[in-house]
C-alpha cells in the first residue's frame, strides 16, 4: 500500500487566508509601533514629569448619576479595551466559523500551543513564589501575548518571518486573548451585582437574536453595546467582557449578496481604531512606571515581579514550544520542510512578549497594593524587552532564510494577481 504522507506543520494556508492575515498584520504591525512610542512617551513622561503623569492619569470625568465617574486610566483599561477585545472576539468569531480553527486537525496545534502557553507562565511564577514566600495573586499576569507588540518587533528587527509562522502567531493570539478575558471574567470578579449583570445579558441575547434574524441596524447595535458596556461595569464584572461577547455573538457567515459577513466587515472598521488608537492610549496610561535602581534592585529580588519576569521570558517560552512538539510528537505530523525547531523555539519566544493585557492583569491583581503594582509593571515591560531580545538573536540568525522563502510566496511570474506559490498543489497544506 502506498504511505500516507505525514501532515506537516506550518504548512502554507490558501490564498485568501493569506490575504487575510496578512491585511490583520499590517494594521497590528502599525499599532505596535504606535503602542512601542507611546510606551516610551509614558516611561519618560513618569520619570521626568511624575506630579503631571499621575495628575493627568487621576483626571475624573464622567456622569457621576451613572456611576461612570472614572478617571482616564480606568477609561482606558476598562472603556477602550472593551474595543480591543471586540477586535479579538470577532477574530475568534471568524477563525472558529471560516479560519483555519473550523478544521479540527488544524485547529489543534495553535489551541494545545495558547494552552501550554499559559499554563508554563503560571508554573513558573508559582514556582518562583513558592520557593521565595512571595504572593500568588500575580500568577495570571504572565500568561498573555501581546501579537502587537510581537509584530511591531518583527517589523523593527527587519524579520520577514514566512507567512505560515505569522499566521500561526496571528491565531496563538486570538485563542490567548479569550483564554486571558475568561481569566479575567472569573478570577478577578469579586462582587456580582445581578441587576445590571442580567440587563447586560439581557442586551446580548438580543444582540445574538438580531443576528440570528440577519437584522443589520448599526445605529440600534452601538448604542446597545454602549449601554451593555455600562451595566457590565456597574454589575462589578470587568467590562472588557462585553467586548468579546458582542464579537462571538456577531455573524460570521456571509448570506448570498453580502460582500462580507458582518464579523468580517465591523472587524475591518473597527481593528484600525482599535490598532492606532485604543491600545496605544492604554499603553501611555499604564506604562509610565518609576525607573530607580531601587525598583530595578526590587523587581530582582521580590518574587511577585520575578515570578512574572520570568513567567514571560521562560514560562511562555517553554510552554508555546513544548506545546508545538508535544502537538507534532502524538499526531505523528512532521514540521514544514523549510522549518527548523529553531525557528519554532525563536517563535515561542516572541510569545514570551506579554504587554497590553498582562499589564492590565497586573493592575486588577493589585489594585490595592501601589508598590506591588508598579514592580509589576516593571517586570512586564523589562520581561517583554527581554523576550524581544532573545527573539531577535534567535530569529536574526535566519533573516537570510526567511527572505528567500518571503520573495518565493510573493513571487508572481504569470502577474495574475496570486502569487505562483498558492496556484501549486502543496500536499502539506491539508491535513
Amino acid at each position: 500500500m502506498k504511505p500516507v504522507p505525514r501532515r506537516r506543520l506550518f504548512a502554507r494556508s490558501t490564498w485568501p487566508e493569506a490575504q487575510y492575515v496578512a491585511s490583520v498584520l499590517r494594521n497590528e504591525t502599525t499599532g505596535g509601533l504606535l503602542m512601542l512610542a507611546a510606551a516610551a512617551t509614558a516611561l519618560v513622561w513618569a520619570n521626568v514629569g511624575t506630579e503631571s503623569y499621575e495628575a493627568v492619569l487621576t483626571t475624573t470625568v464622567g456622569p457621576a448619576a451613572l456611576h461612570l465617574d472614572l478617571d482616564l486610566a480606568t477609561w482606558a483599561a476598562d472603556g477602550l479595551l472593551a474595543i480591543f477585545f471586540l477586535v479579538a472576539g470577532l477574530e475568534l468569531k471568524r477563525e472558529l466559523v471560516v479560519g483555519s480553527l473550523r478544521r479540527p486537525a488544524e485547529a489543534v496545534l495553535p489551541i494545545v500551543a495558547a494552552v501550554c502557553g499559559m499554563i508554563g507562565p503560571i508554573v513558573v511564577y508559582l514556582v518562583v513564589n513558592g520557593v521565595g514566600g512571595g504572593r500568588t495573586d500575580g500568577w495570571a499576569v504572565p500568561t498573555a501575548t501581546d501579537i502587537a507588540f510581537a509584530l511591531a518587533v518583527l517589523a523593527v528587527i527587519g524579520s520577514r518571518l514566512p507567512s505560515a509562522l505569522r499566521a500561526f502567531l496571528l491565531t496563538l493570539a486570538v485563542v490567548d486573548d479569550l483564554l486571558a478575558i475568561l481569566l479575567i471574567a472569573i478570577f478577578f470578579t469579586t462582587d456580582v451585582r445581578l441587576w445590571p449583570f442580567a440587563g447586560a445579558a439581557a442586551i446580548l441575547v438580543a444582540y445574538g437574536f438580531m443576528q440570528h434574524r440577519r437584522i443589520s441596524a448599526w445605529w440600534l447595535y452601538v448604542p446597545m453595546g454602549v449601554v451593555a458596556w455600562a451595566l457590565m461595569h456597574e454589575s462589578g464584572v470587568h467590562a472588557t467582557v462585553v467586548g468579546v461577547a458582542f464579537g462571538l455573538l456577531t455573524r460570521a457567515h456571509r448570506e448570498p449578496g453580502e460582500d462580507q459577513a458582518p464579523a468580517e466587515r465591523v472587524e475591518h472598521q473597527v481593528r484600525p481604531f482599535s490598532a492606532v488608537l485604543c491600545v496605544p492610549i492604554f499603553a501611555l496610561f499604564a506604562a509610565g512606571v518609576t525607573l530607580s535602581s531601587d525598583t530595578l534592585r526590587d523587581m530582582l529580588t521580590e518574587p511577585v515581579a520575578l515570578g512574572v519576569m520570568l513567567g514571560l521570558v521562560v514560562g511562555k517560552t517553554i510552554g508555546v514550544f513544548g506545546g508545538t512538539y508535544l502537538t507534532a510528537r502524538f499526531t505523528r505530523a512532521e514540521l514544514s520542510s523549510d522549518l527548523t525547531w529553531g525557528d519554532v523555539f525563536g517563535l515561542a519566544t516572541i510569545g514570551g512578549i506579554g504587554f497590553t493585557v498582562s499589564l492590565l492583569i497586573g493592575e486588577l491583581a493589585f489594585r490595592g497594593d501601589p508598590h506591588l503594582e508598579e514592580l509589576v509593571k516593571t517586570a512586564v515591560l523589562c520581561g517583554s524587552v527581554l523576550a524581544a531580545v532573545i527573539a531577535t538573536v534567535v530569529l536574526g540568525r535566519r533573516n537570510v532564510i526567511y527572505r528567500r522563502l518571503a520573495e518565493e510566496e510573493t513571487r508572481d511570474d504569470d502577474h495574475d494577481g496570486i502569487p505562483d506559490v498558492y496556484q501549486v498543489e502543496d500536499p502539506g497544506t491539508r491535513p
